[in-house]
This record gives structure tokens, C-alpha cells and sequence, in this order.
């Protein structure tokens, strides 16, 4: 059975950990009232949407209220779905940005040579989970998600890997 939620408004838009770094685990978490979504994903999309959405907000003018994210550290509950595509956008006439998230499904994974399946597979129906956030609630996702990326294992001074807490074979060390 394919997941399917769209809300035109959320109460809030967050994303989430568990775990220690080096084995986190990032979910993205909407609610609407008392309907609540979870999208398991990985840190560097969360990384992505923050850049797109920072880079959205920049040619915006700034938000008039940045909502608190109060459960955005409570532990996230069951996901919907594994997140694949990504959709963003700004919708002038409702002064909201949409994201939009979908279902990894078998066919967007590469073969073991980094190359898209060269047989073509017919894409069955995806999970969807699609909602419009306030410039306010974009504004505090990105500083969030800033925090929780940032908390993440520590980059290699000289090769930009992450050092693991018992140590880095870094490939620019010999």
C-alpha cells in the first residue's frame, strides 16, 4: 500500500536524529494538527533542502515570526517511507514554499558501477508526502538542520572525511 499525505498548512516542519555520530540515522518530520508524518532520509538531503530553502529565502523578504521547534528532539515516530526525489518550490501566490517528498523505490538505485539500470523498469507507485511551510518555519528548519548536520562526526582537516571517534586512514596521509 502506497503512503500518501498532503497538507496545506503544517504546524511544523523539522528534522530529527537518533543516534551517535557516525551511525545517525535523519528523519524529516511534518504535523498538521494531530496528523504527524516521518520520512526516514539521509543527512545529506536534509543538507540539501536546508541550501535550497536558504537560497529560496535570500530573495525573499525576511519572515515576519520563526515558530520554535519544540518537538523537533523528541524521538521521531514510525516513517511512512524512505525518502527518494525531492521536490522544492515558492508559491508567490500563497507567499509558501512546497516540499515535497517522495518514496525511494527499487528503480532509482544504481547498479555496482554507479550507472543507472540500462533495463528499464517499469516505477511502480511511490509514497508522497507534500505540504507548504511558512517563510518563518523554512527559516527555523534551516538553522536546525544546520545544528544536527554539524553535529555530526568531525571532517579531516586535510582530506574533508569524517573522523571516526577511534581514529581516520586519511588517503592524503602517507
Amino acid at each position: 500500500m502506497t503512503f500518501f499525505a498532503e497538507f496545506d498548512e503544517v504546524d511544523e516542519f523539522s528534522a530529527s536524529v537518533v543516534g551517535e555520530p557516525g551511525s545517525r540515522t535523519f528523519f524529516l518530520n511534518a504535523r498538521s494538527g494531530s496528523d504527524r508524518v516521518t520520512v526516514k532520509c539521509e543527512k545529506q538531503q536534509v543538507k540539501a533542502i536546508a541550501t535550497y530553502l536558504r537560497h529560496v529565502l535570500n530573495d525573499l523578504p525576511p519572515a515576519d515570526s520563526r515558530p520554535v521547534l519544540a518537538s523537533a528532539d523528541v524521538a521521531p515516530s514510525d516513517p511512512a517511507f524512505v525518502l527518494g526525489p525531492i521536490g522544492l518550490g515558492y508559491d508567490r501566490r500563497n507567499d509558501r514554499l512546497l516540499v515535497q517528498l517522495e518514496e525511494m523505490v527499487e528503480a532509482d538505485v544504481l547498479d555496482e558501477g554507479g550507472e543507472e539500470a540500462v533495463e528499464p523498469v517499469e516505477t511502480p507507485d511511490r509514497g508522497h508526502v507534500r505540504f507548504y511551510v511558512t517563510r518563518g518555519q523554512a527559516d527555523a528548519f534551516c538553522t536546525h538542520a544546520d545544528r544536527l548536520v554539524a553535529a555530526g562526526r568531525p571532517p579531516c582537516q586535510w582530506c574533508g572525511n569524517p573522523i571516526d571517534p577511534a581514529g581516520h586512514d586519511c588517503p592524503r596521509m602517507n
